[in-house]
C-alpha cells in the first residue's frame, strides 16, 4: 500500500479556528465550574491582593485542567474531521495513521 501524503498546512487554518472556539468554550466552562464550586462570579487572579495563595493556585489549577482537556478534545476532533474529509491524518511527522 502506498504511503499517504501528509497535509499539515491544510489543518492550520482549521486548527486556528477550532483553537479560538475551544478557548471560548473553555473560558465559559471554567467560569461555570468556578461558580459551582466557590459560589463566586469571578475567579481570583494572581494579582488580586484580597485573595490567599491557596485560592489563586486552586483557580489556576482548575483553569489549566479545563483548558487542557478542551484543547485536546478540539484538536482531536479537528484532526478526525480532516482525516474523514481528506483521508489523511494532519500531522507533520510520520506518526500519523496509514
Amino acid at each position: 500500500m502506498a504511503k499517504k501524503k501528509k497535509f499539515p498546512l491544510a489543518y492550520q487554518p482549521v486548527g486556528f479556528v477550532l483553537g479560538w472556539a475551544g478557548g471560548a468554550v473553555a473560558g465559559k466552562a471554567f467560569r461555570a465550574v468556578w461558580k459551582a464550586v466557590r459560589h463566586e462570579d469571578d475567579a481570583p487572579d494572581a494579582l488580586d491582593a484580597d485573595r490567599r495563595w491557596g485560592e489563586i493556585l486552586l483557580a489556576a489549577a482548575v483553569q489549566g485542567a479545563i483548558f487542557a482537556v478542551v484543547r485536546s478534545a478540539v484538536d482531536r476532533a479537528g484532526a478526525t474531521a480532516i482525516e474523514r474529509t481528506t483521508g489523511v491524518w494532519p500531522t507533520k511527522d510520520d506518526h500519523g495513521r496509514d
